[in-house]
């Protein structure tokens, strides 16, 4: 028996000498065939822009999707890619990314944590922290121990903007990670 191992989802797959190797996993049904990837260059982007955004029915193997697409949109089909970063648009306005990738590259080398951001992906810097007092945060009890507050004020907030797509994130501080580590496992 001959065993593939599925690319998407890293399964073997044991495949049957009489039947052979399917076209898709049968798993995670993903094209067995090889990888579908998208290359983006930031310096010809404009360039390839009109190439594209093009589809053209006759570069299509799969008739299925083929019939689809040219009963809806005929023989020419305009791809519209939704942005991935907020950032592409300051490009557009003159600003010199590739400066701005080495500053941020900069930044995250002198930080600690570098925490990623749960929306694009992309390296977050920490920006500075955010000081929590009785006056602006007001704690809930703690249940685990039965009394006093889960995370008494004042404690510190660590705030990391996301330097493609700007979302901002907070973290706890490492001092008060511990205490409120010390305070859920206290017993009653």
């Amino acid at each position: 028996m001959e065993t593939t191992v599925c690319p998407w989802c890293q399964t073997e797959i044991v495949w049957d000498e009489e039947l052979g190797p399917e076209e898709e996993c049968p798993y995670c049904h993903n094209e067995l065939k090889g990888y579908r990837t998208l290359n983006i260059n930031i310096d010809d982007e404009e360039n390839d822009e009109a190439e594209d955004d093009i589809y053209d029915v006759d570069d299509v193997t799969n008739e299925k999707q083929t019939t689809d697409l040219s009963d809806l949109w005929g023989d020419e089909v305009e791809l519209k890619l939704p942005e991935l970063r907020t950032l592409t648009k300051y490009a557009d306005e003159g600003n010199d990314l590739i400066q701005y990738e080495q500053g941020v590259q900069k930044q995250l080398d002198h930080q600690e944590e570098v925490p990623e951001c749960p929306n694009c992906r992309e390296f977050m810097i920490l920006a500075g922290t955010q000081a929590a007092t009785q006056d602006n945060f007001t704690p809930v009890a703690n249940a685990a121990s039965g009394e006093g507050s889960l995370l008494a004020s004042p404690f510190k907030v660590l705030t990391y903007v996301c330097s493609g797509c700007f979302q901002v994130q907070y973290s706890l501080s490492e001092e008060d990670r511990l205490r409120l580590i010390k305070n859920l496992s206290t017993q009653e």
